[in-house]
């Protein structure tokens, strides 16, 4: 296996699948795209016509990408984890839809690639963790977090980091720890990433599809945004058909929410870290496609 080519491994066992491309950057620098929460058909098909370009031009090292709504808008299969991977996404995350499809359920057994947040129960099927290696030398973390305001109740994600960071420390056993927290709260987000500063090289929020302008570097190094946005069509209600949403809001009748099939959008934030320390050196949020004004990857 070519070093130039990210390996995997989970938790509990390993694996020698490829992910995708590598970029030719700096040996010092580590560049790696997260992208938010990737919905429905839209958003498959943006990373499918967009990601390859956007990688090749910002020299991304590897991708990440949070796909619990990659499934016709709620919930991921097998099938739709594949065709993420085969777009070149290397790495998904995922949230509190993660069960929606039972087919799932093994396949997070199956798949090191695919993990769902570490702090549910013992006894839920997958892992919470992986790592990936993008070079010789260079192993990153992947860490899924689940918020518990106004969210269901789950084991507390702020211990169950802690857990895990006791046994892994960035700069000596990984050369860099991307966290997905999957949370509602704002301030249980902003919580989280101050809580991490400095032990983990990002904590990126997903869930609530809306990005926000908050993407910063923290004080002891850690890259942080509340909500790196939604990977899919913006002429929605966070990828749901507007008519029912509304209508629920005005009758408060429970309504089936569908999916929008119109134009999406790739959506999220580009990490730099030093590939020695682990620590951001920079985040910039990445838009690419239809919906919400483009941010301008011209230059790198």
């Amino acid at each position: 296996m070519s070093v130039n080519q990210p390996s995997f491994e989970g938790e509990d066992r390993k694996s020698g699948r490829n992910g995708g491309k590598s970029s030719k950057r700096n040996g010092n620098t580590v560049s790696i795209l997260m992208l938010g929460d990737v919905v429905g058909r839209p958003g498959r098909r943006a990373v499918r016509e967009h990601l390859a370009g956007v990688r090749k031009k910002l020299g991304v090292d590897a991708v990440i990408a949070n796909g619990e709504n990659a499934a016709a808008g709620i919930g991921i299969t097998p099938a739709t984890a594949k065709e993420l991977f085969t777009s070149g996404v290397d790495f998904i995350t995922t949230g509190n839809h993660v069960w929606r499809h039972r087919e799932v359920l093994p396949y997070l057994d199956q798949e090191v690639r695919l993990i769902r947040p570490r702090n549910y129960p013992p006894g839920a099927p997958g892992r919470g963790y992986g790592v990936f290696q993008i070079r010789e030398g260079v192993r990153i973390g992947v860490l899924n977090l689940q918020g518990r305001v106004f969210m269901d109740p789950v084991d507390c994600p702020f211990r169950s980091a802690d857990s895990l960071l006791k046994e892994v420390v960035m700069g000596r056993d990984l050369q860099g720890i991307i966290v997905d927290f999957h949370a509602e709260a704002t301030s249980e987000k902003v919580a989280m990433g101050f809580h991490l500063d400095g032990r983990v090289s990002a904590v990126l929020g997903t869930h609530t599809h809306i990005p926000t302008a908050d993407g910063r570097v923290l004080p002891g190094g850690t890259a942080y945004q509340t909500d790196i946005g939604m990977t899919g069509c913006y002429d929605s209600v966070i990828g749901m058909r507007s008519e029912g949403i509304i209508e629920r809001f005005l009758t408060c009748l429970p309504r089936k929410f569908e999916p929008v099939h119109g134009n999406g959008m790739l959506t999220g934030a580009l990490v730099r870290l030093d590939a020695k320390t682990g620590r951001c050196q920079e985040i910039r949020p990445l838009r690419r496609g239809a919906g919400l004004p483009e941010t301008d990857y011209s230059k790198t």
